[in-house]
């Protein structure tokens, strides 16, 4: 039972706590709600390496268990096979479920559950904390990341096969510690510089619901530094964008006047106020390339048109006799499985990695060009900036609408269990549709925010909105195939 003066202690910290929180926040209903999530995971953020650990064993049987057992029978399922379920949990949970949790908790997966992450940070209090190199620092090199990941994905046929699975997701995870091991100190180099999924994550938590903001900000605008408590180096004071947060509450003290706080907030009001939050032309080339790269990748699988052109190119090298094209290549490079009548040849990783590039140029190129288009018209029409400037706050848009296509395309498997449930294909297909529509009517609101804040009037609102409504549909068209059929 609790005394008067175990009240009045509990009251005085409680009244500490909320006067460490700046005045507009802390009596709003947002902040009710967001002070006993962050009271929760300050309280219990020293048990999270159990977390970390358990993850970690849990991945490791995922990725590597099914290499030892024997093949799925044809009519096994998730719940009476391991392979099954392993692969189902890859694909139809993890993969869909930790971009839709983008949307909610922001890259809460990364601190607080990812075991790569805290594999390379366990790895770098071991290691040589070497300075961390200009080329991992690059802003492109995530890019490349994700792209060598998802083109190596596809040629060794990471949906199908244990062995793929093991090559990419171990590789990817002896990657992390490696560079964690070389570089950085007491800090997750991999997570703010090299992680394929982080920087999908770390886009995307653009528009979720979930901030970390400073107490007491500092001008200047978003900043680098080694320095100070953050693992992915966010100067905290400065702090702007959430695409480096990895929410791990180690920069959160209620009882303290600095550091940051945890905010909620409504979804896609960081990219609605982009300006704000340091836009980054290396996250707009992002969203274009990572929606073709993946687009290519289904797209190959289902286009009579790729067949038809892989079968002219062999035509054209067979009639040189060039039959080395015909050739089976390593294991590590392409899928060679003769059990599972599946073997590719020179011919067709080829074929594969071009075709998933050429989709990539494609599919950006006229993103591109809408995108261009639209940050021409606002000019025209009385929007501020310089057109680099509005290009760069317009390409944002799309950030919805390059979601629900990776979810609904490389996650897919999430609703397959709908037909167990008695739903029809075609309900199913509808369902997708749906799910569609809503990202791509999210694009365009926030087309139409990042545009008023530009300076456009709403009563031309619509001009310098209709290339961005274009490209929106044109992402639907292209992804229709791979997602609803021909």
């Amino acid at each position: 039972m609790n005394t008067a003066a175990d009240l009045e202690l509990n009251n005085a910290q409680a009244s500490a706590q909320l006067s460490a929180i700046p005045i507009q926040v802390a009596g709003t209903m947002d902040a009710r709600l967001a002070r006993p999530i962050e009271a929760f995971f300050v309280r219990h953020r020293g048990q999270l390496v159990w977390v970390h650990a358990g993850m970690f064993l849990f991945f490791l049987a995922l990725i590597f268990l099914p290499l030892f057992l024997p093949d799925a029978a044809e009519n096994s399922t998730p719940l009476t096979d391991f392979t099954r379920f392993a692969n189902y949990a890859m694909w139809g949970l993890w993969f869909p479920l930790v971009f839709l949790s983008v949307i909610l908790t922001g890259r809460s997966w990364c601190g607080i559950l990812c075991p790569m992450g805290a594999a390379s940070e366990w790895a770098n209090k071991k290691g040589l904390q070497r300075p961390i190199p200009a080329w991992v620092r690059w802003e492109g090199t995530p890019i490349i990341s994700f792209l060598l990941i998802t083109v190596l994905g596809q040629t060794v046929g990471v949906r199908d096969h244990p062995e793929a699975v093991a090559e990419v997701f171990g590789g990817t995870l002896l990657l992390a510690i490696i560079l964690g091991f070389f570089y950085g100190r007491n800090k997750r180099a991999w997570c703010r510089h090299m992680c394929p999924i982080g920087l999908l994550l770390g886009v995307f938590s653009r528009i979720g619901a979930v901030q970390f903001a400073a107490k007491r900000k500092k001008p200047g605008g978003d900043r680098f530094t080694e320095k100070g408590v953050c693992p992915t180096m966010i100067d905290i004071p400065r702090k702007e964008e959430s695409r480096h947060c990895i929410e791990c509450f180690r920069c959160v003290n209620p009882q303290s006047k600095g550091g940051l706080y945890l905010r909620l907030r409504h979804a896609g009001e960081e990219i609605e106020q982009i300006r704000q939050h340091h836009p980054n032309p290396y996250e707009v080339l992002f969203l274009f390339f990572g929606t073709g790269i993946a687009l290519g990748g289904f797209l190959w699988l289902v286009l009579p048109v790729y067949q038809q052109i892989r079968q002219s190119v062999g035509s054209w090298f067979i009639e040189r006799e060039w039959y080395w094209i015909g050739e089976s290549g390593p294991w590590w490079l392409m899928s060679v499985h003769p059990e599972r009548r599946e073997v590719f040849n020179w011919l067709d990783f080829s074929m594969i990695v071009g075709f998933m590039l050429g989709v990539m140029l494609l599919l950006s190129l006229l993103l591109a060009i809408t995108t261009g288009l639209s940050a021409w018209l606002a000019g025209r029409v009385g929007g501020d900036l310089k057109l680099s400037g509005r290009f760069v706050e317009l390409g944002y848009q799309y950030a919805p609408v390059a979601m629900v296509s990776l979810i609904l395309g490389l996650g897919g498997e999430l609703f397959a269990p709908l037909t167990r449930l008695g739903l029809s294909v075609e309900m199913v297909g509808y369902l997708k549709v749906g799910v569609f529509l809503l990202g791509l009517f999210w694009s365009l609101y926030l087309g139409a925010r990042i545009l008023i804040n530009q300076g456009v009037a709403k009563k031309l609102l619509w001009l310098p909105l209709l290339p961005g409504v274009l490209g929106s549909f044109a992402v639907g068209f292209a992804w229709w195939p791979a997602l609803f059929g021909l």
